[in-house]
Formats: C-alpha cells, structure tokens, sequence
C-alpha cells in the first residue's frame, strides 16, 4: 500500500510520490501531474503510488496494471483506462470527466464521493467497487459485472446499465433519474434495506 509522508509545508496532507510536499503545495502543480503522468507511461505495473489532488488531462493510462495506488481528490479529463487492471485503489472525491474505462478489470476500489460526468465503463469487470455517494451522470456500465458493489447515497442520473450483472449490488437509497436496467438481474439486486 501507498507510503503516507506528511507534506513538507506541514498542511496535513501527504506529499505526492518523489516529491516532498502534497499537490496543494507544490512549486508546479501541473509539473507534478506530467511527472506523474510520465513515471506511469513508463510502466506497465504501478505499486504504492501517492498522487492525490493532481489534475490530469488527455493521458492515456490504459493497459496497465495498478496495485495499491492513492488518487484521492484527484481530477481526470479525457484520460484513457482502457483495459487497465486495478486492485485496492483509491479515487475517493476524485472528479472524472469523458474518461473511458471499457473493458477493464477493477476490483476492490473506491470512488466514494466522486463525481463521474460522461463516462465508459463497459464490458467491465466492476467488482466490489464502492461508489458510495458519488455523483454519476452520463455514464455507461453496459455489459459488465458489478457483483457486489455499492451505490450508497450515490445520486445517478442519464446512465445505463444495460445487461449487466448486478448480484449483490447496494443501491440503498441511491438518487435515480433517467436510469436504465434494461436486461440486468435487477430482482437480485439491493435497493432499499430489508425488515
């Protein structure tokens, strides 16, 4: 997992991967983001990284494999997933706008408190994510596998999820609006807490 090194400005925040201050604190933030940008282009597999509250845009990202990472409050605009393999990650209060995350496999992640505005997550495998109170809107999860995640006070609205697998999936008192389901195992799913 992720090494936590407290920022050298002494704000709190943990400082970013090769760096010794958090973004907030860095003498180049978008520096910092093409640096970290770079060092995952460079790889194939990506371990322990730390780089929360980077804004990245239109960076290719896709196939690769990332174990233990840390985007916490980050932000994505048009960046590229494709295919990528994810465990225990962290995307909690990240932003993602027109990213595409088809044909991945994620298990174990967390997008809690997350806003995802146009985005592609199908012929996934999506399981046990937490998106718990995350902002969805514009998205696409067709035809993947989603067993046993969660939607908790999440709020999805223009999104579908057409032929997927939704076994197990908690959407307790999600907020829907223009949500299609159409061919999914609804009837075992969770959608409101039992007795």
């Amino acid at each position: 997992m992720f090494p936590i090194i407290p920022c050298a400005a002494g704000c709190g925040r943990s400082a970013v991967t090769g760096s010794t201050t958090c973004a907030v604190h860095a003498a180049d933030r978008a520096g910092e983001a093409e640096r970290i940008a770079a060092y995952i282009r460079d790889r194939e597999v990506i371990k322990d990284l730390n780089a929360p509250g980077l804004h990245f845009e239109s960076v290719d990202f896709s196939h690769r494999r990332f174990y233990g990472c840390n985007f916490k409050a980050a932000s994505f605009t048009m960046c590229l997933f494709t295919g990528d393999l994810m465990r225990m990650s962290f995307f909690d209060f990240a932003a993602f706008t027109n990213c595409d995350f088809s044909k991945t496999d994620l298990q174990f992640l967390s997008f809690a408190g997350s806003s995802l505005r146009d985005c592609t997550f199908e012929n996934s495998e999506l399981l046990h994510l937490n998106y718990g109170g995350a902002l969805i809107s514009d998205c696409t999860f067709n035809n993947s596998n989603l067993y046993n995640s969660r939607f908790i006070n999440a709020a999805i609205e223009l999104s579908d999820f057409i032929d997927c697998n939704i076994k197990r999936v908690y959407f307790i008192k999600c907020k829907q609006e223009g949500v299609s389901f159409r061919s999914s195992n609804t009837a075992e799913a969770i959608f409101e807490m039992e007795g």
